[in-house]
């Protein structure tokens, strides 16, 4: 009898494990906090080098000892006066870095938005410190979708979430907002990746032919947001020029909405 309790409780404490660990199409059921608590401190396990995108991040594993789950690293931190870009472009005061990948998040949960960015926080590996984000399980990226004329299975609500990808994108000025960077999972729900070009100093929006429709809540939430909250939860990730730029973005982007509003009526912009 002794033998079978100790047999049941050893199998019930592996079905635990077996909960917490990760396998395809299942994620662990987690808060902010704990997934934070988990990439802060869960001892990394292995890597491998991703070969897509512009600066090649690495992939990954971490484990502390009940789950086992991969994120992904990108230590990039470099600043050029002037940069030319593959696209043949030149740009000045170019930057590209990690830190911005974390004020993205950290802007996203400002607005109710950190459910369409991966949770990142800085952390060191072996000798570099950079941005380390949970890894988002995904079945394709917008690219393949694209290229694979693959249709979402609801048109409207896959429109609403490019639209609120797009007026992020402008609030933070985004200049590598590609299709490779916008991840799909299994039932259709985006996810933005890969903000270390974005946070560029002009108060200007970069390509307003984006902005289209708004999310109530979102406009909502860009109305109140408040400079000193917005240099709070990004530093030091964010320099107060950057901040600024953000806010004059902020300004442009509800004086566009406003102004659409008022021409076409509020049902034709917000949804």
């Amino acid at each position: 009898m002794r033998r079978a309790r100790f047999r049941m409780i050893w199998v019930l404490a592996a079905l635990c494990l077996v909960a917490l660990s990760r396998t395809p199409g299942q994620e662990p059921n987690l808060t902010e906090e704990q997934i934070k608590q988990f990439l802060s401190n869960a001892e990394i396990t292995g890597s491998k080098n991703t070969p897509r995108g512009v600066t090649a991040p690495w992939r990954l594993t971490l484990s502390d000892g009940k789950l086992t789950h991969d994120a992904a690293f990108q230590s990039v931190d470099e600043s050029r006066m002037k940069a030319q870009l593959s696209d043949g472009t030149t740009e000045l005061q170019f930057r590209d870095s990690y830190h911005f990948n974390i004020a993205a998040f950290e802007l996203a949960k400002l607005l109710g938005l950190s459910d369409m960015i991966p949770v990142t926080i800085e952390r060191r590996w072996q000798t570099h410190r950079g941005s380390l984000s949970w890894w988002v399980p995904v079945k394709m990226d917008e690219a393949m979708r694209q290229k694979g004329n693959i249709q979402p299975p609801d048109l409207d609500a896959w429109n609403k979430q490019l639209d609120r990808m797009w007026v992020f994108s402008e609030l933070v000025y985004d200049t590598d907002r590609n299709m490779t960077n916008i991840l799909i999972t299994e039932d259709w729900k985006m996810w933005m990746i890969d903000f270390s070009r974005a946070f560029r100093l002009s108060h200007n929006l970069l390509e307003p032919k984006h902005l289209t429709m708004c999310d109530r809540q979102l406009l909502g939430a860009l109305r109140q947001l408040q400079e000193a909250d917005v240099l709070e939860k990004t530093k030091p990730h964010l320099g107060k020029s950057e901040v600024k730029a953000v806010m004059a973005r902020r300004d442009k982007i509800v004086a566009f909405f406003d102004k659409a509003i008022a021409e076409k009526g509020e049902a034709a912009v917000l949804y």
